[in-house]
């Protein structure tokens, strides 16, 4: 009897022990692995009883040494707002106020007028220091509750990837465009938990969000470095000054894994005070949601297509008579010049549409248009960012010979920056074509995180290939760049290279005869690449060439890219 008492009693005591444990073990995780959030829920509901206030999940950059810079978060402050029917010296109420932070005084009195309404905001997004001031006036009628709101820590830095929240219905907020818009699932918070007692939360069930139907809550960790991010806005202001052009932008990215360390546009704006922006069109990314002729930027890929298909060799000669007839059109090279018997190294170096067009040909259209859309062309990258827009390649499916004939040197055809961008990747990473990607990672709020890594995409020409046309971008640095602009050498570096000008659709059918669109990209150490850098500017003025407005600006990012990650020369 007294055996079993004590069996009991040990089992009791073993229980309660266990109890204890888990107790500490959840508390532990909540107050010490999560104690912030937690106590910011805490402060939530002390603070502001009558209702949630606005959370949502941050974005954040990434630097070269791995550190997390917020690029887009929560700002927390206060409201100001008075009750009329308490506010007994709206005089003397607004002569304190206005002492701490400047208010509309016609605004002020207006709303203390109104005896019947016992709620009227005066204004919002006060920091935490002024809020605390006129709390602590203690003025009958004065309301001081706190706020959240979004906030984006680097301004217009990238803004056109990160994109911006607002409202859907009624009062819910939720993202618009960007990296806000594409992850909104995860960085959405529910606002019904803010004010949940802290303790009811103890044993709650933290997995309820993976079998509710509702993709978890997170954090965005993306792999835009904020300085590299800085010097590409800076390079693109610069740029479009000089050369007063409607549109420009770049994109600087990994091409072995599509990894997006830059990317934006300009005209843009800024995101904590969108009401600057010149137009609605800024919200949106050209980069991935406008298409473009982008002209002789396209011809390394026709090389690609012509050596890797057999139709043509590195070594392989035409006869370039300056213009051809094909189906009744006239395709000339941008100088109407004849350059006789040359080898095809000179289609590149020179940028001859003959040259491109003799490939094309030569392959035949089935065969070129299996490698161009391979490529991608026509279809999305599967970038993570809303909207993208496909290619428009209607012509390599009507068969006609003057279609592809153009297209080999980027016109007749209209793809997205970052589409030309993933193509052209392939040259650089050895054949393949990758998925472009600006979140490397998202960091669950219950813990853990997954890894972003589309890995390697289809094959679309041998490395053979890839290797054979690198060398002759290299050659168009080496024998046509670098004597043209003394300025531009890297010494001691392979950097491949090619330029692109492109002319412009008119509305009303044919192509203007002024107006280009300027492309270039370059790829280095070229053999083994670090980086790809792709820059296109729209109707530059009173200039023609793509070399003229560009060469420099992206040989000033090849060298800033160079010294910041310390590359080591490969050459």
């Amino acid at each position: 009897m007294v055996i079993a008492s004590r069996t009991r009693i040990r089992i009791i005591l073993v229980g309660i022990v266990i109890g204890v444990i888990i107790i500490i073990g959840r508390l532990y995780w909540l107050q010490i692995v999560h104690g912030d959030y937690y106590r910011e829920r805490a402060n939530e509901q002390y603070i502001n009883p009558q209702g949630g206030l606005f959370d949502r999940g941050t974005i954040y950059f990434t630097t070269k040494d791995g550190i997390h810079i917020a690029a887009a978060t929560i700002q927390n402050g206060f409201t100001l707002a008075i009750d009329p029917n308490k506010i007994t010296d709206p005089a003397g109420a607004f002569a304190k106020i206005n002492a701490i932070i400047p208010i509309d005084q016609v605004k002020f009195m207006t709303a203390a007028a109104k005896k019947n309404d016992p709620y009227e905001e005066i204004t919002d997004k006060m920091t935490v220091q002024d809020g605390a001031k006129i709390a602590a006036l203690n003025w009958p009628g004065v309301i001081v509750a706190k706020e959240n709101w979004r906030y984006y820590p680097t301004g217009p830095l990238g803004a056109q990837t990160i994109g911006i929240i607002g409202y859907a219905t009624g009062t819910e907020m939720i993202g618009q465009y960007g990296l806000e818009r594409q992850y909104n699932a995860t960085l959405d918070r529910d606002d019904s938990q803010v004010n949940t007692n802290f303790f009811a939360e103890l044993f709650s069930d933290l997995k309820a969000t993976a079998i509710d139907g509702k993709s978890p809550e997170g954090d965005v960790v993306t792999s835009i470095e904020p300085n590299v991010e800085a010097y590409l806005d800076q390079t693109l202001a610069a740029t479009k000054k000089q050369w007063q052009s409607d549109e420009i932008g770049g994109i600087i990215m990994d091409p072995k894994t599509g990894a997006i360390y830059a990317m934006d546009s300009l005209p843009s704006y800024d995101p904590n005070n969108r009401a600057s922006a010149s137009n609605l069109s800024v919200f949106s990314n050209p980069l991935v949601q406008n298409v473009y002729e982008m002209g002789s930027i396209i011809k390394p890929l026709t090389m690609a297509a012509g050596i890797d298909s057999g139709a043509v060799t590195a070594s392989t000669t035409y006869n370039d008579t300056g213009c051809i007839v094909v189906d009744g059109k006239h395709i000339c090279n941008y100088d109407l010049r004849a350059r006789g018997v040359i080898p095809m190294q000179q289609i590149l170096s020179q940028s001859l549409n003959v040259g491109a067009s003799y490939i094309a040909l030569t392959m035949g259209s089935t065969t070129m248009r299996r490698y161009f859309l391979n490529y991608g062309f026509g279809s999305t990258t599967g970038v993570d960012e809303p909207s993208e827009q496909a290619g428009l390649v209607g012509n390599l499916t009507n068969g006609r010979d003057v279609n592809y004939a153009t297209a080999s040197f980027g016109q007749g055809i209209a793809i997205s920056p970052l589409e030309t961008v993933r193509a052209l990747s392939a040259i650089a990473n050895g054949g393949y074509l990758v998925t472009p990607h600006v979140a490397d990672e998202i960091d669950y709020t219950v813990g853990g995180y997954k890894t972003i890594n589309p890995g390697p995409g289809l094959r679309v020409f041998s490395t053979s290939t890839a290797e054979t046309v690198t060398n002759m971008l290299i050659n168009v640095v080496d024998q046509v760049m670098d004597p043209a602009h003394a300025e531009i050498v890297v010494p001691h570096y392979s950097v491949a290279s090619k330029t692109g000008t492109a002319q412009m659709p008119a509305p009303t059918g044919g192509y203007y005869p002024d107006r280009y669109l300027h492309s270039f990209f370059t790829y280095f150490p070229a053999h083994d690449p670090r980086f790809i850098v792709f820059m296109y500017q729209i109707y530059p003025k009173n200039v023609q060439y793509a070399s003229e407005t560009l060469t420099d600006p992206v040989f000033n990012i090849v060298k800033y890219l160079i010294n910041y990650y310390s590359i080591p020369p490969d050459r």
